[in-house]
């Protein structure tokens, strides 16, 4: 069983910047896509930022478009996501997902394993 630890979060204002992380216990960021998800309360888990075994990167550009950057450590077994220019509306659960396939999908339901999440608070 894959265990995906998140640490990061918390509570900033709007404008300021965060980093999330992730890190898996099996199985390598190198050879799965990684993704990050969000989900505001009373608000569908929604598609963030991924990236691809081999190092492609794709974002939500709707909602985080140039503010966010997913990025990747090998030798930690770990994925970041890097928030700047935080707004109110990126007040969410952010939550770290492993897809064993190798595809690439924007889709909650096409990943295999999930982060505990961790919170963001962004205040005006």
């Amino acid at each position: 069983q894959v265990r995906l630890v998140q640490s990061g979060g918390g509570l900033v204002q709007a404008g300021a910047s965060l980093k999330l992380s992730c890190t898996a216990s099996e199985r390598t960021v190198s050879s799965n896509t990684m993704a990050w998800f969000r989900q505001a309360p009373g608000k569908e888990r929604e598609f963030v930022a991924a990236i691809s075994w081999f190092g492609e990167t794709i974002y939500n550009t709707d909602s985080v478009g140039g503010r966010f950057t997913i990025s990747r450590d090998i030798a930690k077994n770990s994925v970041y996501l890097e928030m700047n220019s935080l707004k109110p509306d990126d007040t969410a659960s952010y939550y770290c997902a492993m897809q064993l396939s190798r595809d690439t999908n924007t889709f909650a339901y096409a990943y295999d394993y999930w982060g505990q999440g961790t919170q963001v608070t962004v205040s005006s």
